[in-house]
């Protein structure tokens, strides 16, 4: 093995294959929460029951605006 001058860096190939780079980094609640709720199978009805629920509240918004205007439109006319 050849000696190791001052300043060189020596590449050891020790330990190589138990070497775990599997490190998590900290992660906020917020991000846990989006991970654990938006990702597979529970991901997917998430994103159906939250459409689900923007189209009824479009309809049921659309339902009263509609009612109003009618029933304004209607006094003017006795």
């Amino acid at each position: 093995m050849d000696p190791i001058s001052p300043g060189s860096v020596q590449y050891d190939r020790w330990n190589e294959d138990n070497v775990n780079m599997d490190i998590e980094a900290p992660q906020s609640t917020a991000m846990r929460i989006y991970n654990t709720v938006c990702s597979g199978s529970s991901g997917v009805a998430v994103k159906a029951a939250g459409a689900l629920a923007a189209l009824v509240s479009i309809y049921i918004l659309g339902y009263i605006t509609g009612y109003y205007i009618h029933k304004c439109g209607d006094v003017g006319s006795n």
